[in-house]
């Protein structure tokens, strides 16, 4: 869990990408906030509960200033699955950077807090509570007394193709890829140059399951060429899934002397200097 969210943290909390999520999700594409404007928040707070001192933490969490000033919080909180808790944690998290502005005594002017919940869900929409009443059941004595409280839900597996084109950074990518696959179409990637290759790719392994996306980064020289595309991503992978399956054939082939290595290289096309060094490999049996 804890190398899940450094993932996803990594490519969030970098200024352009922050700025572009905000932008669209909030803002319908107009550069509102610019990445200068925005300056990392402690994601940490603690509460006291049990008589006892417990830490929370958001996922991302920026000042967004204007000059010297800050006019407001902003934080994601990133699900891959429903949380039907998620607006007592949000309402935690946003109460926790409201009590640290009472606190602070050099505090001249108070500022907003908006969380944004960035679903990544791709079998199903988001029905869990998107408001705080909703998750109890409230007596109706006390029901007009009980305040509400709403959360921000985006569905990024769910946003439209003219919505995923406002996106400037390599957000764009992630919400393509999750929307390609709740659709169940063959994703093939897109030919615009990735910026942050590392960290657009650690977030697709992380938020999907998948390593082969982390795999084809380590096995590439990638960071060497300054900017891929997507297209190429998904070529290493689908040629590196190829050749993983023409391993196990290979070893079958050995382990039932089924033919010479010259004869398995020509079935499986590839060199017969590949077939050996696979053939080292292959346990020799007594």
């Amino acid at each position: 869990m804890a190398e899940k969210d450094i993932a996803e943290k990594n490519l969030e909390a970098l200024n352009d990408v922050f700025a572009d999520i905000v932008n669209v999700l909030l803002f319908k594409g107009k550069r509102i906030i610019q990445e200068d404007e925005l300056e990392a928040d402690a994601t940490k707070s603690m509460f006291k509960a049990d008589g006892k001192i417990h830490e929370q933490e958001r996922d991302v969490s920026k000042f967004w200033k204007n000059g010297e000033i800050r006019i407001a919080i902003l934080g994601f909180e990133n699900q891959t699955v429903q949380d039907y808790k998620m607006p007592l944690r949000v309402i935690s998290y946003d109460g926790a950077s409201y009590k640290k502005q009472l606190l602070d005594k050099k505090l001249d002017k108070n500022f907003p807090v908006a969380t944004l919940v960035l679903y990544f869900g791709t079998k199903n929409r988001w029905t869990a509570p998107k408001n705080l009443c909703a998750c109890f059941e409230i007596p109706k004595e006390i029901k007009p007394f009980v305040s509400d409280y709403k959360i921000n839900v985006f569905e990024i597996s769910w946003l439209d193709d003219e919505t995923i084109e406002k996106f400037q950074s390599d957000f764009k990518i992630v919400a393509k890829y999750f929307q390609t696959k709740r659709l169940n179409a063959d994703y093939k990637g897109s030919k615009e140059k990735i910026k942050h290759v590392d960290e657009t790719l650690k977030m697709l392994s992380v938020l999907t399951g998948d390593d082969s996306f982390e795999k084809v980064y380590n096995e590439s020289n990638f960071s060497k060429k300054g900017g891929v595309t997507m297209c190429e991503v998904v070529d290493k992978i689908i040629n590196k899934g190829r050749f993983e399956g023409k391993q196990e054939v290979i070893r079958n082939l050995i382990e039932s002397n089924v033919g010479s290595l010259e004869q398995i290289a020509a079935w499986v096309k590839l060199p017969v200097e590949e077939v050996q060094k696979i053939a080292e490999k292959v346990p020799v049996r007594g």
